[in-house]
Protein backbone atom coordinates (compact mmCIF):
# COMPACT_ATOMS: atom_id res chain seq x y z
CA UNK A 1 0.00 0.00 0.00
CA UNK A 2 1.20 3.43 -0.94
CA UNK A 3 1.86 6.42 1.77
CA UNK A 4 -0.68 8.34 -0.06
CA UNK A 5 -3.41 5.57 -0.49
CA UNK A 6 -2.97 4.98 3.20
CA UNK A 7 -3.26 8.94 4.30
CA UNK A 8 -6.42 9.20 2.19
CA UNK A 9 -7.73 5.97 4.21
CA UNK A 10 -6.29 7.62 7.56
CA UNK A 11 -8.81 10.87 6.52
CA UNK A 12 -11.87 8.08 6.61
CA UNK A 13 -11.70 8.04 10.66
CA UNK A 14 -11.60 12.19 10.50
CA UNK A 15 -14.86 12.61 8.19
CA UNK A 16 -16.35 9.86 10.76
CA UNK A 17 -15.59 11.60 13.93
CA UNK A 18 -17.19 14.26 12.54
CA UNK A 19 -20.29 12.30 13.14
CA UNK A 20 -19.16 11.61 16.81
CA UNK A 21 -21.63 14.65 18.48
CA UNK A 22 -24.41 14.63 16.21
CA UNK A 23 -25.21 10.63 16.77
CA UNK A 24 -23.94 11.17 20.69
CA UNK A 25 -26.90 13.94 21.02
CA UNK A 26 -29.16 11.21 18.91
CA UNK A 27 -28.36 8.36 21.75
CA UNK A 28 -29.23 10.23 25.01
CA UNK A 29 -30.01 10.16 27.57
CA UNK A 30 -27.18 6.63 27.92
CA UNK A 31 -24.08 7.68 30.16
CA UNK A 32 -21.11 7.79 28.75
CA UNK A 33 -19.55 4.66 30.27
CA UNK A 34 -22.51 2.73 28.92
CA UNK A 35 -22.52 4.54 25.52
CA UNK A 36 -18.80 3.13 25.43
CA UNK A 37 -19.88 -0.22 26.35
CA UNK A 38 -22.29 -0.47 23.72
CA UNK A 39 -20.71 1.01 20.68
CA UNK A 40 -17.23 -0.54 21.45
CA UNK A 41 -18.88 -4.23 21.24
CA UNK A 42 -20.59 -3.32 18.17
CA UNK A 43 -16.98 -1.72 16.47
CA UNK A 44 -15.27 -4.48 17.55
CA UNK A 45 -17.99 -6.96 16.55
CA UNK A 46 -17.83 -6.13 13.49
CA UNK A 47 -13.94 -6.33 13.40
CA UNK A 48 -14.55 -9.50 14.22
CA UNK A 49 -16.62 -10.96 11.61
CA UNK A 50 -14.48 -9.02 8.94
CA UNK A 51 -11.46 -10.68 10.49
CA UNK A 52 -13.65 -14.73 10.20
CA UNK A 53 -14.82 -13.63 6.96
CA UNK A 54 -10.94 -12.76 5.12
CA UNK A 55 -9.68 -15.61 6.96
CA UNK A 56 -7.51 -14.24 9.34
CA UNK A 57 -8.48 -14.84 12.64
CA UNK A 58 -5.23 -17.15 13.27
CA UNK A 59 -3.23 -13.66 12.70
CA UNK A 60 -4.74 -12.78 16.46
CA UNK A 61 -3.60 -15.42 18.43
CA UNK A 62 -0.22 -14.58 17.05
CA UNK A 63 -0.11 -10.33 18.55
CA UNK A 64 1.59 -10.39 21.86
CA UNK A 65 -0.47 -9.57 24.85
CA UNK A 66 1.32 -6.69 25.56
CA UNK A 67 -0.13 -5.01 21.98
CA UNK A 68 -3.34 -5.47 23.58
CA UNK A 69 -2.63 -4.25 26.40
CA UNK A 70 -1.29 -1.43 24.13
CA UNK A 71 -4.48 -0.50 22.32
CA UNK A 72 -6.56 -1.28 25.18
CA UNK A 73 -5.81 1.11 27.16
CA UNK A 74 -5.16 3.86 24.79
CA UNK A 75 -8.70 3.49 24.06
CA UNK A 76 -10.15 3.35 26.95
CA UNK A 77 -8.08 5.16 28.62
CA UNK A 78 -8.27 8.14 26.41
CA UNK A 79 -12.01 8.15 27.18
CA UNK A 80 -12.02 7.68 30.55
CA UNK A 81 -9.95 10.39 30.87
CA UNK A 82 -11.99 12.56 28.54
CA UNK A 83 -15.07 11.90 30.36
CA UNK A 84 -13.60 12.15 33.85
CA UNK A 85 -12.23 15.78 32.56
CA UNK A 86 -15.84 16.83 31.61
CA UNK A 87 -16.87 16.03 35.53
CA UNK A 88 -14.07 17.87 36.89
CA UNK A 89 -13.89 20.92 34.61
CA UNK A 90 -16.16 23.22 32.68
CA UNK A 91 -16.83 21.28 29.10
CA UNK A 92 -16.04 24.11 27.43
CA UNK A 93 -12.01 24.20 28.62
CA UNK A 94 -11.35 20.64 28.80
CA UNK A 95 -12.55 20.02 25.17
CA UNK A 96 -9.74 22.56 24.00
CA UNK A 97 -7.39 21.31 26.07
CA UNK A 98 -7.93 17.26 24.92
CA UNK A 99 -8.09 18.76 21.60
CA UNK A 100 -4.40 18.99 22.00
CA UNK A 101 -3.77 16.02 20.82
CA UNK A 102 -3.39 16.34 16.99
CA UNK A 103 -0.80 18.97 17.44
CA UNK A 104 0.72 16.34 20.06
CA UNK A 105 1.31 13.34 17.19
CA UNK A 106 2.63 16.17 14.73
CA UNK A 107 5.87 17.13 17.72
CA UNK A 108 5.88 13.20 18.59
CA UNK A 109 6.54 12.32 15.28
CA UNK A 110 9.68 14.11 15.18
CA UNK A 111 11.20 11.30 17.05
CA UNK A 112 10.26 8.77 14.71
CA UNK A 113 12.54 6.83 12.64
CA UNK A 114 12.34 7.92 8.80
CA UNK A 115 10.05 11.40 9.58
CA UNK A 116 11.20 14.76 9.08
CA UNK A 117 9.03 17.29 11.30
CA UNK A 118 9.69 21.25 10.04
CA UNK A 119 8.95 24.24 11.17
CA UNK A 120 5.88 24.72 8.88
CA UNK A 121 4.27 21.12 10.29
CA UNK A 122 4.45 22.88 13.59
CA UNK A 123 3.19 25.87 12.29
CA UNK A 124 0.50 24.68 9.94
CA UNK A 125 -0.38 22.72 13.22
CA UNK A 126 -0.99 25.78 15.63
CA UNK A 127 -2.91 27.63 12.94
CA UNK A 128 -5.33 24.48 12.85
CA UNK A 129 -5.44 24.05 16.60
CA UNK A 130 -6.36 27.83 16.73
CA UNK A 131 -9.06 27.28 14.34
CA UNK A 132 -10.67 24.61 16.85
CA UNK A 133 -10.36 26.93 19.56
CA UNK A 134 -12.28 29.26 17.75
CA UNK A 135 -15.15 26.66 17.32
CA UNK A 136 -14.36 25.57 21.33
CA UNK A 137 -13.83 28.47 23.32
CA UNK A 138 -17.15 30.88 23.99
CA UNK A 139 -17.67 33.87 25.42
CA UNK A 140 -16.13 34.68 29.16
CA UNK A 141 -14.49 31.24 28.97
CA UNK A 142 -12.05 31.34 31.65
CA UNK A 143 -9.71 28.82 33.29
CA UNK A 144 -10.66 28.11 37.25
CA UNK A 145 -8.10 26.84 39.45
CA UNK A 146 -10.77 24.44 41.15
CA UNK A 147 -10.81 22.98 37.80
CA UNK A 148 -6.84 22.45 37.97
CA UNK A 149 -7.19 18.53 38.13
CA UNK A 150 -9.91 18.73 35.33
CA UNK A 151 -7.56 20.40 33.09
CA UNK A 152 -4.74 18.19 34.23
CA UNK A 153 -6.86 15.29 33.07
CA UNK A 154 -7.55 16.48 29.86
CA UNK A 155 -3.86 16.80 29.23
CA UNK A 156 -3.72 13.39 29.79
CA UNK A 157 -6.15 12.44 27.52
CA UNK A 158 -4.32 14.47 24.76
CA UNK A 159 -0.85 12.56 25.58
CA UNK A 160 -2.68 9.16 25.33
CA UNK A 161 -3.98 9.36 22.05
CA UNK A 162 -1.34 11.14 20.39
CA UNK A 163 1.05 8.40 22.64
CA UNK A 164 -1.07 5.54 21.07
CA UNK A 165 -1.36 7.12 17.34
CA UNK A 166 2.99 7.64 17.08
CA UNK A 167 3.18 4.55 18.76
CA UNK A 168 1.31 2.23 16.68
CA UNK A 169 3.70 3.56 13.66
CA UNK A 170 6.25 1.00 14.87
CA UNK A 171 4.15 -1.71 15.77
CA UNK A 172 3.22 -1.81 11.65
CA UNK A 173 3.83 -5.45 11.24
CA UNK A 174 1.05 -5.51 13.99
CA UNK A 175 -2.22 -6.54 11.74
CA UNK A 176 -5.11 -3.58 11.60
CA UNK A 177 -7.44 -6.61 12.50
CA UNK A 178 -5.80 -6.76 16.44
CA UNK A 179 -7.68 -2.91 17.20
CA UNK A 180 -11.25 -5.42 16.66
CA UNK A 181 -9.75 -6.85 20.36
CA UNK A 182 -8.54 -3.38 21.56
CA UNK A 183 -12.43 -2.54 20.62
CA UNK A 184 -13.79 -5.42 22.58
CA UNK A 185 -11.40 -5.21 25.66
CA UNK A 186 -12.73 -1.39 26.14
CA UNK A 187 -16.13 -2.41 26.20
CA UNK A 188 -15.55 -5.25 29.04
CA UNK A 189 -13.58 -2.49 31.13
CA UNK A 190 -16.41 -0.13 30.28
CA UNK A 191 -19.49 -2.06 32.24
CA UNK A 192 -17.46 -1.96 35.07
CA UNK A 193 -16.73 1.63 35.37
CA UNK A 194 -20.70 2.28 34.35
CA UNK A 195 -21.74 0.11 37.08
CA UNK A 196 -19.50 1.84 39.39
CA UNK A 197 -19.56 5.22 38.51
CA UNK A 198 -23.33 5.89 36.42
CA UNK A 199 -26.86 5.59 36.35
CA UNK A 200 -28.53 3.19 33.76
CA UNK A 201 -30.16 4.98 31.01
CA UNK A 202 -31.28 3.37 28.07
CA UNK A 203 -31.63 5.17 24.21
CA UNK A 204 -35.08 6.62 23.83
CA UNK A 205 -36.96 4.28 21.27
CA UNK A 206 -35.90 3.35 17.99
CA UNK A 207 -33.99 6.59 16.76
CA UNK A 208 -31.54 6.28 20.00
CA UNK A 209 -30.89 2.98 19.24
CA UNK A 210 -30.06 3.50 15.39
CA UNK A 211 -27.98 6.20 17.19
CA UNK A 212 -25.63 3.97 19.17
CA UNK A 213 -25.74 1.17 15.98
CA UNK A 214 -23.84 4.21 13.24
CA UNK A 215 -21.78 5.15 16.56
CA UNK A 216 -20.58 1.48 16.85
CA UNK A 217 -20.02 1.02 13.22
CA UNK A 218 -18.35 4.32 12.10
CA UNK A 219 -17.04 6.50 14.70
CA UNK A 220 -16.70 4.30 17.19
CA UNK A 221 -15.90 1.35 14.57
CA UNK A 222 -14.92 1.88 11.52
CA UNK A 223 -12.80 5.02 12.40
CA UNK A 224 -9.88 3.57 14.61
CA UNK A 225 -9.53 0.85 11.93
CA UNK A 226 -8.78 3.09 8.92
CA UNK A 227 -7.07 5.34 11.85
CA UNK A 228 -4.43 2.44 12.31
CA UNK A 229 -4.09 1.96 8.30
CA UNK A 230 -3.16 6.08 8.49
CA UNK A 231 -1.08 6.33 11.05
CA UNK A 232 1.17 3.18 10.42
CA UNK A 233 1.56 3.38 6.83
CA UNK A 234 0.26 7.04 5.91
CA UNK A 235 1.67 10.29 6.30
CA UNK A 236 0.94 10.81 10.24
CA UNK A 237 2.21 14.31 10.45
CA UNK A 238 -0.34 15.70 7.58
CA UNK A 239 -2.89 13.18 9.50
CA UNK A 240 -2.38 14.88 12.73
CA UNK A 241 -2.90 18.94 11.11
CA UNK A 242 -6.15 17.24 9.14
CA UNK A 243 -7.68 16.15 12.20
CA UNK A 244 -8.70 19.51 13.42
CA UNK A 245 -10.93 19.33 10.56
CA UNK A 246 -13.02 16.66 13.06
CA UNK A 247 -14.20 19.65 15.35
CA UNK A 248 -15.13 21.72 12.18
CA UNK A 249 -16.79 19.15 10.43
CA UNK A 250 -18.82 17.92 13.80
CA UNK A 251 -20.58 21.84 14.13
CA UNK A 252 -21.36 21.91 10.31
CA UNK A 253 -22.98 18.43 10.89
CA UNK A 254 -24.88 19.57 14.04
CA UNK A 255 -25.93 23.11 11.95
CA UNK A 256 -27.17 20.98 9.21
CA UNK A 257 -28.97 18.85 11.75
CA UNK A 258 -30.53 22.53 13.09
CA UNK A 259 -29.25 21.38 16.45
CA UNK A 260 -26.24 24.47 16.16
CA UNK A 261 -26.42 27.86 13.97
CA UNK A 262 -23.90 28.97 11.55
CA UNK A 263 -21.83 31.51 12.76
CA UNK A 264 -19.15 34.14 11.55
CA UNK A 265 -16.56 32.88 13.80
CA UNK A 266 -16.85 29.20 12.02
CA UNK A 267 -16.17 30.94 8.94
CA UNK A 268 -13.09 31.86 10.07
CA UNK A 269 -12.69 28.46 11.85
CA UNK A 270 -12.74 26.46 8.35
CA UNK A 271 -10.28 28.81 6.89
CA UNK A 272 -7.51 28.68 9.70
CA UNK A 273 -8.09 24.98 9.74
CA UNK A 274 -7.94 24.89 6.46
CA UNK A 275 -5.19 26.78 5.85
CA UNK A 276 -2.61 24.80 8.47
CA UNK A 277 -3.86 21.73 6.72
CA UNK A 278 -2.26 23.33 3.97
CA UNK A 279 0.46 24.41 5.26
CA UNK A 280 1.57 20.86 6.46
CA UNK A 281 0.56 19.17 3.07
CA UNK A 282 3.17 21.29 1.04
CA UNK A 283 5.72 20.82 4.02
CA UNK A 284 5.32 17.29 3.89
CA UNK A 285 5.23 17.24 -0.22
CA UNK A 286 8.29 19.35 0.30
CA UNK A 287 9.96 16.87 2.69
CA UNK A 288 9.06 13.94 0.53
CA UNK A 289 10.80 16.08 -3.04
CA UNK A 290 14.11 16.27 -1.01
CA UNK A 291 14.57 13.03 0.51
CA UNK A 292 13.51 11.68 -3.58
CA UNK A 293 16.20 14.12 -4.74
Amino acid sequence: MTRTRATTIGFGAILLWALLALLAVGSAPVPPFLLNALTFAIGGGVGIVWTLATGNLGTLRRVPLRVYAFGTVALFGYHALYFSALRMAPAAEASLIAYLWPLLIVLFSGLLPQERLTGAHVTGALIAFAGAALIVVKPGMALSGAALPGYALALLCAITWAGYSVLSRQLGAIPTEAVAVFCLATAALSVPAHLAFEETLWPAGMRGWLAILALGLGPVGLAFYVWDIGVKKGDIQLLGVASYAAPLLSTLALILAGIANATPQLVLAALMITAGAALAAWASATGSRKVQA
